[in-house]
């Protein structure tokens, strides 16, 4: 199986320091959707790991979520792709959980649930917890520079073959040719 995994915010969304509270303020970033209907056109499979600390922290319930989520798949599904899972954790920095990135639980979940090894299996972020989650597993961590990517880049730590592209519509042409 080909495999994919992509953070949310900063990745396919403009991210926001208030948190993405409302179906209404998740704006995709543009070119986003389209390259993830190029990996879906290439075969991949794709999958969202994402932290929504804003849950635990009350900002949002599970229903504004899942509706923020909705508008996601609707969205995308004009392009004609779509997102195979959406993996998250709910809970706040300070919860100690092993699902938080840069933890990896989340994508061992995914490695679970896919019945699939992630080795080499490109997961893309704009955070270095994102990049560090995915090195943990094996994944290769890919950095956008859009979200909080221009700051990662700067920062000492990157994991080794971390690979560095303008957006998530130049990652993907670097994937899915």
């Amino acid at each position: 199986m080909k495999l994919v995994i992509l953070d949310r915010d900063g990745v396919i969304n403009f991210d926001s320091a208030e948190f993405i509270k409302k179906p209404q303020e998740w704006k995709p970033i543009p070119g986003s959707l389209e390259a993830i209907a190029r990996l879906n056109q290439a075969g991949y499979r794709v999958v969202v790991a994402t932290n929504q600390s804003g849950v635990g922290r009350g900002l949002l319930d599970m229903a504004t979520l899942s509706a923020i989520h909705d508008k996601m798949h609707r969205a995308l599904a004009q392009f004609g792709g779509r997102i195979d899972a959406v993996f998250y954790c709910p809970h706040a920095q300070d919860a100690n959980c092993t699902c938080r990135k840069p933890k990896p639980g989340l994508l061992e979940d995914i490695a679970r649930r896919f019945n699939v090894d992630l080795t080499g299996v490109p997961s893309i972020g704009d955070s270095l917890r994102d990049l560090q989650a995915s090195a943990q597993v094996g994944a290769l961590p890919i950095l956008v520079l859009t979200g909080k990517g221009r700051q990662t880049a700067a920062m000492d730590g990157l994991p080794a073959n971390t690979r560095i592209y303008a957006d998530l519509s130049e990652a993907v042409k670097s994937v899915a040719p």
